[in-house]
């Protein structure tokens, strides 16, 4: 059965940094694009971050370009997003998603259709003012 645990959310202040990861059961999604996704309440899920299986392709959206980076360790089937000078709009609960496929199939997936294959639980972020 394959999963996706999110870990590493919490609550912190505006300015703050937070590191999630997210480990994949299965050997399988280390071929995946990864990406992290997010919702607030009342909102309706938005595209975050994501990478290609060999990280040589990453998308961020606009809001976190600068503050957020993406990264993944093949080796140990996880995907980290590292937030920084976080603010209180960030605040949401944060999802990690594994889509295969072909790269630019796979990314244009996630990053257009806020769609994908797997998903983990999420893991809460909260950024107090």
């Amino acid at each position: 059965q394959v999963q996706l645990v999110e870990s590493g959310g919490g609550l912190v202040q505006a300015g703050g940094s937070l590191r999630l990861s997210c480990a994949a059961s299965a050997r399988t999604l280390s071929s995946y694009a990864k990406g992290w996704f997010r919702q607030a309440p009342g909102k309706e899920r938005e595209f975050v971050a994501a990478i290609s299986w060999s990280a040589g392709t990453t998308y961020y959206a606009d809001s976190v370009k600068g503050r957020f980076t993406i990264s993944r360790d093949n080796a140990k089937n996880t995907v980290y997003l590292q937030m920084n000078s976080l603010k209180p709009e960030d605040t949401a609960v944060y999802y990690c998603a594994a889509e295969g496929g072909p790269t630019a199939q796979a990314m244009g997936v996630m990053t257009s259709r806020i769609s994908a294959t797997y998903w983990g639980q999420g893991t809460q972020v909260t950024v107090s003012s």
